[in-house]
This record gives C-alpha cells, sequence and structure tokens, in this order.
C-alpha cells in the first residue's frame, strides 16, 4: 500500500470534538487535497444561502398549518445586488408594503401585543429551514401569555431594523425578527432572532437583544424559545430591551433542577 502524500497534524483526534477547520495536515506546503476541497464546497454553500430567493408561498403555506395569518411585503431594496450594497435600504419598507401595513392597523385598532417579523437576511436557507420548527415551540407559550398576535410579517430583501418600522406601523409592544444570519464556512444555516421592546424607526442595535445560531447543530429550538420567553416576560415587566436587558434565565437541567447562566456566576 503506497503511503499518503499528506502529514497528518499530532491535533487530528481534536477534530471529532469541532466543526472548525483544524488540525488538517498538510501535503508539502499546501493543504491536502480532501481539506482543500471540502473548503471549496462549504465556500459554495455559504454563497448560494446568501443568493437563493425566500420562497415565500411556501412560507406562508407552511405557516398557516400553525394557525397564522401571514403578510407579504418588501423591503426599499429593490434587487439582491442592491441588498449586499446597501443595507440601509433593507432596513426600511417599501411605501407599498408600508401603506399595507396602515391600512392593516387602521382595520385593526388597538395594536397588539406581539409582531413576529420573517426576513430572509443574508441566508434565506436558515429561514425555510428553521422558522417553522421553532415558531411550533414558541407559540404555544406566547398563547399561554395572553399575548396578541399581529400577522406574520414576510418581509423580502429584509435587515435587522426593518422590524422597528413593522412593529411602530401595527401598534405593537414588541416584535421578534427571525432571519438568515451571515453564513459561515460550517453553518450556511444560521437562524438568528431579534427580540425589541417598543420598536420604532430609528433604534439602534443597544435596543434589541439577540439569539443567534438557531439550528440543529447549534442552538436548539427548545433552548432558543425558552431563553426568548424570559427576555419577553421581563421586558413586559421592566418595559425595555437591549443592553439593559440580561439574560439570567436558569436553564433546566435534567433532574428537574435550575442552572444559573455560568457567564453571570464567575464559571461556578
Amino acid at each position: 500500500m503506497s503511503k499518503s502524500p499528506a502529514t497528518e497534524n499530532p491535533w487530528q483526534q481534536l477534530r471529532g470534538l469541532t466543526p472548525a477547520r483544524i488540525a488538517l495536515g498538510r501535503a508539502g506546503t499546501s493543504l491536502p487535497t480532501a481539506a482543500q476541497l471540502d473548503f471549496q464546497f462549504a465556500h459554495a454553500l455559504a454563497r448560494d444561502a446568501v443568493h437563493t430567493p425566500l420562497d415565500v408561498a411556501a412560507l406562508a403555506e407552511s405557516l398557516g398549518s400553525l394557525g397564522l395569518d401571514c403578510l407579504h411585503l418588501h423591503s426599499a431594496v429593490r434587487d439582491r445586488d442592491t441588498y449586499l450594497q446597501r443595507p440601509d435600504l433593507g432596513r426600511r419598507l417599501h411605501a407599498d408594503s408600508a401603506q399595507l401595513l396602515r391600512e392593516h392597523a387602521a382595520a385593526h385598532a388597538g395594536g397588539c401585543d406581539l409582531a413576529i417579523v420573517i426576513a430572509d437576511g443574508l441566508s434565506a436557507l436558515a429561514v425555510q429551514r428553521h422558522s417553522l420548527p421553532f415558531l411550533d415551540r414558541l407559540l404555544e407559550q406566547v398563547r399561554a401569555e395572553g399575548w396578541s398576535l399581529a400577522p406574520v410579517t414576510l418581509v423580502e430583501q429584509g435587515r435587522v431594523a426593518v422590524a422597528d418600522e413593522v412593529g411602530e406601523l401595527l401598534g405593537a409592544k414588541m416584535t421578534v425578527m427571525l432571519i438568515g444570519e451571515r453564513p459561515g464556512l460550517s453553518s450556511p444555516d444560521s437562524l438568528g432572532l431579534y427580540f425589541t421592546y417598543g420598536p420604532k424607526v430609528g433604534l439602534t442595535d443597544a435596543y434589541r437583544n439577540c439569539i443567534s445560531n438557531v439550528r440543529l447543530e447549534g442552538l436548539s429550538y427548545g433552548m432558543a424559545a425558552f431563553r426568548l420567553l424570559y427576555l419577553m416576560r421581563e421586558a413586559c415587566r421592566r418595559q425595555l430591551s437591549g443592553v439593559d436587558l440580561k439574560d439570567e434565565a436558569e436553564v433546566p437541567s435534567l433532574d428537574g433542577g435550575g442552572k444559573g447562566n455560568f457567564l453571570l456566576e464567575g464559571g461556578r
């Protein structure tokens, strides 16, 4: 049997503990062919995630199975190239979409407690894969709290801050944005959650709370819903969100006890 030209890395066994590209070995001064091809494949998946359009019709049909009404909106961006070059336009609604929300708000006076906004962001793949199973876990608790819901708004070519305009126009007390995060070379389908209390146009990221990497290989749907519900309850009690609202939720352990956030407890 001929010997492989690739030189093994002594840290090879650590690769089973992380999806990070470590201990790839080498062939001379270069990467082994298999590692190089794997990198190119991952890069292609990330590029596809950015450019693949959101299937709004299929997503709306799936959300209907959860008993959710949907409104189809569009940001001020005209196409994907503009979206990537002009983030500011992705943060505002197209005039027609804004008018649609005004008409809905006028027909449903009094506003609502929660507006759920779904946008393609930088990975429509993440939205298509993970928004439905996540919402399936979230909605049971939202309904148990008695919070009123606006129709779910599906925003094409949307950025995070577009949820502020949606929430303000709908008269929502809170908004939750589900959006595809920037793909990594090991995570082209990562879903991000952004929560805002008292949404209005012009808010900065300091007024939002973020829960990221929601996917099967990252933060589970159940844990993401658990952390988001904690933030929402605390926001209603304290009437704020963002940097002044910390995630201090006690994570349930397998034996039914609680374990606090180790980041806030000195690592004990």
